[in-house]
C-alpha cells in the first residue's frame, strides 16, 4: 500500500455507522491525472484508496474520515452515503476515454482490499455497491465490464441467480417496488419516468451487462426476482 494523502476530507457525521463500499472508475485518460484531481483542494474530490491497472494500491483519505467519492446519492433510503461508506476508485479510462476491461492484477488488488475492508468494518456483500447504484441518475461508473459476478464468488458482492416466471413482464410498479425492496431509491410513480429508466438501467449495468437497455423486460425481472429470493431468504441479523 501506498500513500498519497488527499486534502480532501472531513469528519464523518455523528452516530451514522460506516457500512457500505462505493466502487468507481476514475474516467480519465490516465492515472496520473486521476490522483493528481483526487489530491487537488480545488477540486473538491475524493476516495479512500485507488487501485492502478498494475495493482498498486493508493491510500488518499483514512478511513475514518468522510471522503467526497459519491456525491448526491441514495441508497436504502439513505442520502449520506459518504458519511457510511468507504470508496475505492479503479484507474480505468472510462466510456468518455475509451473504456476497456479491468486487469486482472487490477481485480485481484480490489480482492484483497475488499476483503480487509468488509471485515475491518464488518459490511456484508450486499452493500458493495456501484457508484452507478447510489447516483443512477448521474454515474455510469464502474461500469458493465466491472466482474461482479466474480466479486460475489468471492463473497465480496451479490450476485442473482435468476428466477424465471411463466407469466408476461410484470408491471413497472412491480419493478418499482422490487428495486425499492433491494436498495435502489426509485419513484412508485407507476410509471416509466426517466427516474425509474435510470435506476433500470444502473440495475442492468451491473446484473444483466450484456443488455443495458432501460427497459423493462422478463430477463431483468429474472435477476431481480433472484435478488428479491435472495433477501428473503437471510434471516434476521444475519450479516451475509
Amino acid at each position: 500500500m501506498t500513500d498519497a494523502p488527499s486534502p480532501n476530507h472531513e469528519p464523518r457525521a455523528a452516530g451514522v455507522p460506516l457500512d457500505t463500499v462505493v466502487l468507481h472508475y476514475t474516467g480519465m485518460p490516465t492515472g496520473a491525472e486521476a490522483i493528481a484531481r483526487l489530491r487537488d483542494p480545488a477540486a473538491t474530490v475524493s476516495a479512500h484508496y485507488l487501485i492502478e491497472t498494475g495493482g498498486r494500491a493508493i491510500r488518499l483519505v483514512p478511513e475514518h474520515r468522510r471522503a467526497w467519492h459519491a456525491g448526491a446519492a441514495c441508497w436504502a433510503g439513505e442520502t449520506d452515503i459518504n458519511s457510511r461508506s468507504i470508496g475505492i476508485e479503479l484507474v480505468n479510462r472510462g466510456h468518455a476515454w475509451g473504456y476497456h476491461p479491468f486487469p486482472d492484477s487490477q481485480l485481484e488488488s480490489l480482492r484483497g482490499l475488499l476483503a480487509e475492508v468488509m471485515q475491518r468494518h464488518t459490511i456484508p456483500p450486499e452493500r458493495v455497491l456501484g457508484h452507478s447504484d447510489v447516483a443512477p441518475a448521474r454515474k455510469i461508473d464502474p461500469g458493465e465490464l466491472l466482474p461482479w459476478r466474480w466479486l460475489a464468488d468471492q463473497g465480496l458482492a451479490v450476485w442473482p441467480v435468476p428466477v424465471e416466471s411463466p407469466v408476461e413482464t410484470p408491471g413497472i410498479a412491480w419493478f418499482q417496488d422490487g428495486l425499492a425492496a433491494v436498495g435502489y431509491c426509485v419513484p412508485r410513480s407507476h410509471t416509466l419516468d426517466d427516474a425509474t429508466a435510470n435506476v433500470l438501467t444502473a440495475f442492468q449495468r451491473r446484473f444483466r451487462p450484456a443488455a443495458v437497455t432501460g427497459a423493462p423486460d422478463t430477463e431483468t425481472a429474472a435477476r431481480l426476482r433472484g435478488l428479491l429470493a435472495r433477501d428473503s431468504c437471510r434471516k434476521p441479523g444475519d450479516r451475509r
